[in-house]
């Protein structure tokens, strides 16, 4: 099991930082070899399930999450609930101001059938491969449906 936190300090609305953290399809654009499927239909809500399949071919699993709790737009928690992947995620967001938040993302993490050896690396790879989701999630974005629309060329 590997519990780690993650938080960035965001220029970016906390509305809008909260729903680049929780439109569950986006993030895998972040994760490579990853393909987010919503299981339910919209809108997010308790209950709402949907599954991560990462990898390739017979390598691939699927990392299965439901949310547990839905308080937009500052906190959600997930439950994983796949054969691979077990334990929790919180997303929180805090505005920092009109135009800047908080994002905070909390998660408890357990690879089946890893022993508890392989904790410490595992932390080590999970830090930071969910830095760079949520990195990726609250960046920069060239798509005008998402964020702040098209950004404008400098001078």
């Amino acid at each position: 099991m590997v519990l780690f936190r993650l938080e960035r300090l965001v220029p970016l609305p906390a509305e809008q930082a909260w729903r680049r953290l929780t439109d569950w399809p986006r993030h895998a654009t972040a994760v490579p070899l990853t393909r987010v499927t919503v299981l339910t239909p919209p809108p997010t809500a308790v209950g709402t399930v949907f599954v991560a399949r990462s990898g390739v071919g017979p390598l691939a699993f699927d990392d299965t999450m439901e949310v547990t709790v839905w308080r937009p737009p500052a906190f959600c928690r997930l439950e994983k609930r796949g054969g691979v992947v077990t334990g929790w995620a919180e997303i929180e967001v805090h505005p920092c101001g009109e135009r800047r938040s908080r994002a905070v993302w909390r998660e408890d993490l357990s690879v089946r059938p890893l022993p508890p050896l392989f904790d410490q690396p595992l932390g080590w790879t999970a830090r930071r491969m969910f830095g760079r989701v949520v990195d990726g999630l609250l960046g920069p974005d060239p798509d005008p449906g998402v964020g702040n629309g098209p950004q404008s060329p400098g001078p």
